[in-house]
Parts: structure tokens; sequence; C-alpha cells
């Protein structure tokens, strides 16, 4: 039997209310599981309609210097992806905020696709989200994530072809990921001008929902965003909060003071 849908339950809902999704990432384990439970929860509080939860990584190409010192951070505490699993399955008993694992292949194959797929499924996970692996070679995990009723996300950029903003369509469910910046993810301060040109010409091949990230980082670049697009996706200028609170007692709720600030302005 199929989990509930909870990231389609989650664009219904704001379709009806008119409204756009927050994103926000956040990677386990950094500084600790606990605080990261304690964030799912205050995020949530604070108006994230999804969770992106970030798989720690030793190399994560993909991302800039600030996520990967949160990556380096939860591994020095030995976060694992079975750790994470058990994180998601743990937040389950009081939440049901969709959440999307976020990470490179190399842990997830390493784990075992099939049993991948099965134990995200009894854990509470809606969405897998591999960086670094394209649709070509993503049959074998896109196999066990359909039987599971895990959506496997896929992410275009601005060097993206029309070609292969198709072939993403084709493969891709939850909603789309568009990386608005070539190069890492990173806090920007200016945003591309043409990345509402993308999201419209990705919507001439796909009815799912498109999320705009890598860049964000004010309320005013989400306001900008949430014009044409479905979804505002933060990481690092989440993480640079976290980071520089992360020996206070209130980093919490500078956290979330932080999402809330970023949702009141989608408004």
């Amino acid at each position: 039997m199929p989990i509930k849908p909870r990231i389609s339950q989650a664009w219904e809902r704001l379709r009806q209310q008119n409204g756009r999704a927050l994103i926000p990432y956040i990677t386990a384990g950094d500084p600790t599981l606990e605080t990261t439970r304690r964030f799912i929860f205050a995020l949530e509080e604070a108006g994230a309609d999804m969770i992106e939860l970030g798989v720690p990584f030793s190399d994560p190409m993909a991302d800039g210097p600030t996520i990967q010192r949160a990556s380096e951070r939860a591994l020095a505490g030995n976060v694992s992806l079975s750790d994470v699993l058990n994180l998601v399955r743990e937040v389950r008993k009081k939440t049901e905020i969709p959440i999307i694992l976020f990470g490179y292949y190399n842990p997830f194959f390493i784990y075992g696709t099939k049993r991948l797929a099965s134990d995200a499924r009894r854990a509470g996970v809606d969405g897998i989200l591999a960086v670094d692996l394209p649709p070509e070679e993503a049959g074998e995990l896109k196999t066990f994530t359909d039987q599971a009723g895990i959506d496997l996300i896929f992410l275009l950029a601005p060097t993206s072809t029309e070609e292969r903003m198709r072939l993403i369509a084709s493969h891709a469910s939850g909603f789309i990921y568009y990386v608005s910046v070539t190069g890492v993810t990173g806090a920007r301060s200016t945003l591309d001008k043409d990345i509402e040109r993308y999201v419209k010409q990705i919507r001439t091949f796909s009815s799912l929902p498109v999320g705009v990230g890598f860049g964000i980082s004010t309320p005013d670049q989400a306001k900008r965003i949430i014009r044409f697009a479905d979804a505002v996706i933060v990481g690092s200028a989440l993480i640079k909060v976290i980071e520089a609170n992360i020996k206070s007692p209130h980093l919490v709720q500078r956290a979330a003071h932080f999402i809330r600030e970023l949702k009141q302005a989608m408004v």
C-alpha cells in the first residue's frame, strides 16, 4: 500500500489557498540529530511547506563552502544515511510535513537502491533528490521509488537545453527543481534576470510545479521568485544562520525567524 502522497497533498492545499511553497534545506546532523529534529518542527511552524533534509556526504561537489561545512560538522558526529532515516521515522510521530532526502548517489547506491526505497517508505520519506544522478542513469532507483510511492525529483539549470527539459519532464515527479545559477550552491546578492524566462520554458514541457533554488537568500529575492515560480527553495542562507548561531541557546528560534521572514514576504 503506497504511502500517503504528502507532496501532492501539499501542492493541492497551496493551490486552494492561492499560495506558493517555501522549502528550506537543512543538513541532517548539523549540528546534531536532536537539533535537526527540533529544526523540522520549528521550521514547519514558521511557515515551511516541505523540508529538504540533506544526507551528509564527504564529497559534496555541487555544494558551496557553507553546505560543505554543514556536511563536515554532521560527518564529525558520524551521521549516516541510516541515522537520517531513523530521524525521519521519529519526527513522523508528530508531523506530516513532506520530507525530501537531498543528497548524492554514492551513499544511496552503497545503501542499496531497493533497500533505500523500502526503508525510506517505512520511515515516511516523500521524495528523493540525488544531485549527481541524471535521468539516463536513474532507472534502477526510479523503479523502486515508483513502487514505494516516493517522488524522484530532478534538477534543471540555466544550461539545460529544450531536449533536456523534455527528458527531465518525462522522468520527474513531485516537482521540478530549477537551479537558478550555474556553479555550486550558495547565497547570492543578485539573481539571474532570466530565471522567469527559464521557468516559463520549463512549463511548456511539464505540468509539474517548478521550484527555484540555489542562491536565494533574502525576503526580497523570495518575493521576486514567487511571482512566477511555485516554490522558493532556500539552503545556504539558512545554513549560514545556523552556522552563525551554532553555539547559541536560541539557535532553533533564530533559524525559524529567518524562515518566517521569507514566508511573510511570499504572501
